[in-house]
């Protein structure tokens, strides 16, 4: 069972923060929409803002362990965490826009596809493009 762990330490460690993450993003969100009235592309923007900037920090030092030994490498990680999330963020915004203004589907239902396809784009990103070993 222990080698098992290890094996696959990091997958779960990046699902485990990537549902930290997804609360963040699900409570953010529809308190800005429930509580504060916001419109639903402005609650939109708040949430995915507030919960990458948590995920950038999990994601580098706790599931990818990018312990960086410069602040160029540390920025280039930084900047392309964000323009990956912008990326998968535009991706999220625009399965919102189909699917509650196109397909009528409900706030909640439409909130939680999209996060289900940021989180696997987002790993693919971090895995692959952002916190890669040569990096170090």
């Amino acid at each position: 069972m222990k080698g098992l762990f290890q094996k696959y330490k990091e997958v779960v460690a990046y699902l485990f923060f990537g549902v930290a993450t997804t609360v963040i993003n699900l409570v953010v969100y529809f308190i800005c929409t429930d509580l504060l009235l916001l419109d639903y592309k402005l609650s939109n923007v708040i949430s995915w803002f507030l919960s990458v900037l948590f995920a950038f920090f999990t994601n580098k030092y706790f599931v990818f362990q990018s312990l960086v030994g410069s602040r160029q490498l540390f920025w280039k990680e930084m900047f392309l965490f964000y323009w990956y999330r912008i990326l998968s963020f535009v991706i999220d915004m625009g399965v919102m826009l189909l699917l509650i203004e196109v397909i009528h589907a409900p706030n909640f239902f439409a909130k939680l596809v999209t996060q289900v396809i940021v989180v696997v784009l987002n790993y693919f990103f971090s895995k692959f493009l952002i916190f890669r070993n040569e990096a170090q």
